[in-house]
């Protein structure tokens, strides 16, 4: 039985009436689109350039072990994918020498099945506690009383059983490590986010020139998660707002219906071999913009091109959202966060998560340098008539910024 998914959005019973069936989407959408050839998986021995690039920075900062559980940096590091729950699976990276991955006992088989790297597999049963794992592997190696570096998203529980282990361990935040090495992509990971984009547009492309009077977010997203996997994509979001619920950046819950001249806001995503895409368009369907529609779809068509202009190498990241923010301020917008204008940032990091550092937001000091990528997405949101978001990701080289896809030239062409 094919289960419907859950879209913020949706219309509860309204959307369970119209919804149209999954079954018949997904097969319009593989006879219509033919999947796009992707670039391969991070290889073995990138992963092993990360981890010597690891222990070279923590000999350099004095960390004697970094602690990475499960989530995307885990899969970064040794490419073990693994859920999070509250049975304990790591790595334990210490300054010198191979990593161990702890896991439970009756996980090993399937852990093993993505572990990139060359590590033991340390486990343990449900009566034993896994930190006593990591203690004797720290004892083991000699870094016991040196600090241990935790990933920024590891839970608390990690830190204060492990000091209960090891009474006097000294826990420091790994970020000059594990996001220091993930905020600059290599050429495989630039090629692998090119894929993700390239699979995005070209699936809203295909919902939105199916937009037919009557749909709901429910079908625009069941017709863009089809279309995402019939190109080879595994659908990461598909957030679709219409009319008022467009001027809320996240969606609403109530009602909302398509009609002549109602306007259409996507925000859609995927992921390809673990890294993301993360791309918007806002259109006007069935008739021509209005007057308002048509300007403030522009303003924020050159909100995009601020911000790119903005982006050079070495300023910090968040006076690109300043550049922003003082052109809206002077076009009568804010000011600031407040509305109508942009009440969020102007754009996130993104890679193997679809928001991660650093963030083109007022105040980030993060020195713009060659690798690093982010969204491009300054809205502008008038509440109780409708918003505009357009956005699309791109990542810094050495010789300027550079889209992963090209933002539209006009409301009168969304998805050219």
């Amino acid at each position: 039985m094919i289960q419907r998914r859950t879209f913020l959005g949706g219309s509860g019973a309204l959307a369970a009436a119209t919804t149209l069936p999954l079954g018949r989407v997904m097969a319009e959408a593989a006879e219509a689109l033919t999947p796009i050839a992707l670039p391969p998986l991070i290889s073995p021995a990138e992963r092993l350039g990360r981890l010597a690039r690891a222990r070279q920075i923590m000999q350099q900062i004095g960390i004697g072990s970094v602690i990475v559980e499960s989530g995307s940096s885990l899969d970064y590091l040794t490419g073990v994918q693994w859920h999070r729950s509250e049975r304990l699976t790591a790595a334990v990276i210490p300054a010198q020498g191979d990593p161990i991955i702890v896991t439970p006992f009756f996980e090993v088989p399937s852990v093993k099945e993505t572990l990139a790297i060359p590590a033991e597999v340390r486990t343990w049963n449900e009566d034993e506690d896994p930190l006593k794992l990591v203690a004797d592997f720290l004892r083991e190696r000699g870094v016991a009383g040196a600090p241990v570096g935790f990933e920024e998203t590891d839970r608390y529980f990690i830190v204060d059983r492990l000091q209960q282990q090891l009474p006097g361990a000294k826990a420091v935040s790994a970020n000059p490590v594990v996001r220091v090495l993930r905020l600059i992509k290599s050429p495989a990971e630039l090629a692998l986010m090119q894929a993700a984009n390239d699979i995005t547009i070209r699936a809203m492309r295909h919902a939105g020139e199916s937009a037919r009077a009557g749909m709901t977010p429910a079908d625009f997203g069941a017709a863009i998660d089809a279309a995402t996997s019939a190109l080879g994509g595994s659908p990461e979001f598909s957030l679709v707002l219409i009319d008022e619920a467009s001027a809320l950046p996240h969606g609403s819950k109530k009602p909302q219906i398509v009609k002549r001249g109602s306007t259409i806001l996507f925000d859609c995503g995927c992921t390809v071999h673990g890294y993301q895409s993360d791309i918007s368009r806002t259109f006007v369907f069935g008739a021509p913009p209005t007057a308002d529609q048509r300007k403030v779809w522009n303003q924020v068509h050159e909100g995009q091109q601020i911000a790119i202009r903005a982006a050079k190498l070495g300023v910090p990241v968040g006076t690109i959202d300043d550049a922003v923010r003082a052109a809206y301020e002077s076009w009568g917008y804010g000011p600031g966060y407040k509305l109508p204008g942009l009440p969020h940032r102007t754009g996130h990091g993104i890679g193997m998560d679809g928001h991660e550092p650093a963030y083109l937001v007022h105040g980030d000091p993060t020195p713009l340098a060659a690798g690093m990528c982010f969204s491009d997405e300054p809205g502008i949101y008038i509440p109780g008539k409708f918003g505009v978001r357009l956005e699309d990701c791109w990542h810094m080289t050495e010789t300027g910024p550079k889209f992963f896809t090209e933002p539209p030239p006009s409301i009168d062409g969304p998805f050219a």
